[in-house]
């Protein structure tokens, strides 16, 4: 029998499937927790500030954690990051489990756990992110990214229904000690993982650096900066709904807890749904259409379900809301993995999910005054029109573009050994490079080096500039500094097929028989350092 190709990367991958069994489990115990924490709370204090701050406790690490977690995870080993951070979740739920079987736990713990928790949430979520195109091949991405989306999804809707009816049968001590053993089967599944070491003869980068680095990869990259772009307003338009469905379902007729339930389940097997449907949409669909056309069904169906306040239509329009939902995300997401190649992956994914959360949280907070001045119907259409606005005037920003950027490595022979001793540390290091042009040409070979300044700066330049000859015409110099020496090997490992693609451009101009002169200068340690050059 022939495999569905929504779910060859489960059948045909062992390794995908372990990891992405892992993350069900994973998935499951964070929204068990969630849910078990917030009710727990309400018995141990009646302060209704200590009950929201359990939320906040949850999504908090998240904006705190998230870029120092992928830099972490892009210089250390992705295997080992990733267990510890399960493991620090494991420990975490195993101390809540025996806070609360011993009646020790107190209010303030409970927010402490509670935020540990969401800080190994925060800390895993890159390194996975990161890890998937590791394992499972180009051509299986989008269908392993929205499997991902399921596991999401089905733990989205499951996670809340085991640990209601758990709290409902036995008490919260139940749940921690079910998500403790999800936790510990999670762990054990990512230990098994026998990854594949990433080959470098050269130091792992400094923590600091490599957020920065992380930062200016996506302040250089013109593809990845409108993906964030997307994305934090497409969470912008859709906090509407979400924060508000609990006022949404009681304003329906016959509305309540109930239907908050159920309409929570319709999204979540909507989002499923349409994952598995994924392999024979974009067969006829690109990522760009994806993005449009979900923004659109999603902002229509929202409207229908308070223009017509009824279960009946609530409930199938709950389950287009999650396919639309959906469509677009993982669009997103594809769009902005293939964008960066893999040594800035976990950072990049990091810095993903904060627009991400970031556009939630402002949407939250938008549609939620909104409501306090419209009424709940009012913000619901307000952020439809929010999304068509946004969409009209971001039609021309692609995420797909004319074609993927080529992010494989490619191997370059290194720089000259230095005449003088250089250590590791030592720099900071500026290369030029001098260009002869035809001057009819400057126009054209001005173009290229601009696209050169975001490459250099994407590998982790600190500063760079062209500059031309008033004495010779058509004579260039273009200039970059690297923090160290060491950083400046570093940049020959980043070395990719875009990379010589561009390097290629550039030389098509040089006039001369010999190629462009290139030298290599390091700051001198017996003098003060001077300020660096401006970013031109």
């Amino acid at each position: 029998m022939n495999t569905p190709a929504a779910f060859a990367p489960l059948v045909e991958n062992r390794v995908f499937r372990g990891l992405w069994i892992a993350s069900l489990a994973a998935n499951l115990a964070m929204w068990m927790h969630d849910v078990a924490a917030a009710w727990l709370m309400t018995s141990l204090t009646t302060s209704p500030v200590m009950v929201a701050l359990v939320s906040t406790a949850a999504s908090l690490p998240v904006f705190l954690f998230g870029l120092p977690s992928g830099a972490l995870a892009d210089i250390v080993d992705r295997k080992r990051f990733f267990a510890a951070t399960q493991l620090w979740v494991t420990i975490n739920a195993l101390v809540l489990l025996v806070l609360v079987s011993t009646d020790t736990l107190s209010a303030p713990l409970l927010l402490l756990l509670t935020f540990g928790n969401g800080m190994g949430l925060a800390m895993r979520w890159p390194v996975f992110a990161a890890v998937v195109p590791q394992i499972v091949t180009r051509v299986q991405m989008p269908q392993a990214l929205a499997l991902n989306g399921i596991s999401m999804n089905l733990s989205r809707v499951a996670g809340p229904m085991f640990a209601g009816a758990l709290l409902a049968a036995i008490g919260a001590g139940a749940v921690f000690a079910l998500n403790a053993l999800l936790a510990v089967a999670s762990l054990l599944l990512i230990l098994r993982w026998k990854s594949e070491p990433r080959a470098s003869a050269l130091p792992g980068e400094r923590f600091l650096g490599a957020m920065r680095v992380g930062l200016n990869f996506a302040a250089q990259s013109p593809r990845l900066r409108g993906i964030l772009l997307r994305i934090f307003l497409f969470f912008v338009q859709v906090a509407s709904l979400s924060s508000l469905l609990p006022l949404v379902a009681r304003g329906l007729h016959g509305g309540g807890p109930g239907t908050f339930t159920l309409m929570l389940s319709a999204l979540g097997v909507g989002a499923v749904v349409a994952a598995l449907l994924f392999p024979r949409w974009r067969a006829r669909f690109n990522r760009d259409q994806f993005v449009r056309y979900g923004i659109l069904v999603h902002a229509a169906t929202t409207c229908l379900i308070v223009a017509v306040p009824e279960i009946w239509l609530a409930l199938p329009a709950m389950l287009v809301v999650g396919m639309a939902w959906i469509s677009v995300a993982n669009s997103l997401t594809i769009s902005a993995q293939v964008a960066m190649p893999d040594w800035v992956r976990a950072r990049g994914m990091a810095i993903y999910q904060m627009a991400l959360m970031g556009g939630a949280t402002v949407g939250s907070l938008l549609w939620g005054q909104v409501a306090a001045w419209l009424g709940v119907n009012g913000a619901v259409w307000a952020a439809a029109g929010f999304g068509l606005a946004v969409l009209l005037s971001t039609q021309r920003l692609t995420v797909e573009g004319e074609r993927e950027i080529d992010f494989s490595p490619v191997s370059v022979s290194g720089p000259p050994e230095p005449q003088v001793a250089v250590a590791p540390d030592d720099g900071p290091v500026m290369v030029t490079v001098e260009y002869q042009i035809d001057p009819a040409r400057a126009g054209e070979f001005a173009e290229v080096m601009q696209r050169t300044r975001r490459a250099r700066l994407r590998q982790g330049a600190l500063s760079w500039g062209l500059f031309r000859d008033v004495a010779v015409p058509g004579r260039y110099i273009e200039y970059f500094v690297d923090e160290t020496w060491v950083e400046h090997l570093r940049r020959l490992e980043r070395f990719t097929a875009f990379d010589a693609e561009l390097r290629g451009q550039r030389l098509a101009f040089h006039v001369n028989a010999e190629p462009p002169v290139v030298r290599r200068y390091v700051g001198d340690a017996h003098l003060p350092p001077a300020d660096l050059p401006p970013v031109h």
